[in-house]
Parts: structure tokens; sequence; C-alpha cells
């Protein structure tokens, strides 16, 4: 059974004059004996302050996992120099791209595409306790300043000012929410959706 910790909370902040200040929640996941760090976001101290709670350092880390490669999710990768990097398809391996299946390599974690905010998406299914976690990058967020509402309907109505494709966004949310028990979105509180109210919403 996997082991699952939320390192920091994500965040969108506006900035006066424009622009924004943003980072996603980096999640740690520790299953059948490998460390998988999923987003490590742009906020270094965070991170660092998170991995250093767990008495880890960036070398203990043995897998990288990234949601999607809008940039306020991955520029600490830089800080993994040496560590393997994977996506929905790929382990990434210096200069190789090394296939794998449904499942990150030597766990049960499992790679579900959740297209929409992006179209190479992607969030992860962790057992845990007896229940299924969502680790679901983009596929919800919120900005610091919004009510963060998480019942099925302000979910899957849950505007999303960059997404590529609405249609795709709420097909993967549906396909998500119905399997999710807890639920770790890219920027703001994990949540515990209440799947019995999926099937009016179908």
């Amino acid at each position: 059974m996997a082991e699952i910790s939320v390192l920091a909370e994500g965040y969108v902040l506006s900035l006066e004059g424009g622009g924004l200040k943003a980072s996603p929640s980096p999640v740690l996941i520790e299953d059948a004996g490998t460390r998988i760090l999923v987003d490590p976001g742009a906020d270094r101290k965070g991170l660092l302050c998170g991995l250093s709670r767990k008495g880890l350092h960036p070398e203990d880390v043995e897998m990288i996992f990234v949601t999607h490669t809008h940039l306020d999710h991955i520029l600490n990768l830089r800080l993994f120099p040496e560590t393997d990097v994977c996506d929905s398809s790929f382990i990434y391996r210096g200069d190789e791209e090394i296939p794998y299946g449904k499942l990150i390599p030597r766990t049960g974690v499992e790679v579900v595409p959740t297209p929409g905010h992006c179209p190479d998406h992607a969030s992860l299914l962790v057992p845990v306790d007896g229940e299924i976690w969502l680790v679901a990058g983009d596929l919800f967020w919120w900005r610091d300043d919004a009510v963060q509402k998480t019942d099925i309907g302000s979910l899957m109505a849950l505007e999303d000012e960059s997404a590529s494709d609405l249609r795709a966004l709420r097909t993967s949310r549906m396909t998500a929410l119905a399997r999710a028990n807890v639920v770790i979105p890219g920027h703001g509180k994990l949540f515990r959706p209440d799947r019995r109210s999926l099937s009016g919403l179908q």
C-alpha cells in the first residue's frame, strides 16, 4: 500500500500590475520502495522544506512524474539533474526516452490521461489505506482569492482559464471523480468528492 504526502500547498496569486505567482502542490508518493515526486513546481523553498520535513533530500527521490509541462509545474526539475523523469508515456533518462505501460514502473500507481487543461495532461490514481487518491495536477485548480467549492456540480463547472479543450476537460473530470475518494488539486486544498452525486451529471 502506498503512502502519500503533500509537501506544500499549491497556489496561484495575482500580481499587482498583472501577471501571476504560481506553483502547484508537490506530492511525494512512496510505493513498493520507490519514492516518486509529482510536479516539483516552481517554489524552490516550499519544495525543499517539504522534503526536509520528511527527512529527505533531492537525491533521495528516485522518480519524478510531471502531470504536464507548464513551467510553473516543472521549473524545479533543475534540482534533480540525475533523477529519472516521466510523463504519461515515457521515462526520460538523460537523452533516452523509454516507453512504459499503465503503471509507473515498480509501483501500483496508475497513470490516467486527463486531457483538457492541455492535450498531454495526465493524473495519477494511488491506492492508499483502502482508498483511491487522485493526484490531479491542473485537472482541478483554484486561484488563492477564489472560493474552493467541491460539490460535484461546482467541480464539473469549475472554470479553467488556461484550458485547451473544455469538452475533453469535462470528460476527464467525470472519469477521474468516478474513481477518486480523495483529490489533490494542482493549486488548492485537497478534498473528498461525493461520487454518489455523479450519476445525475452523466
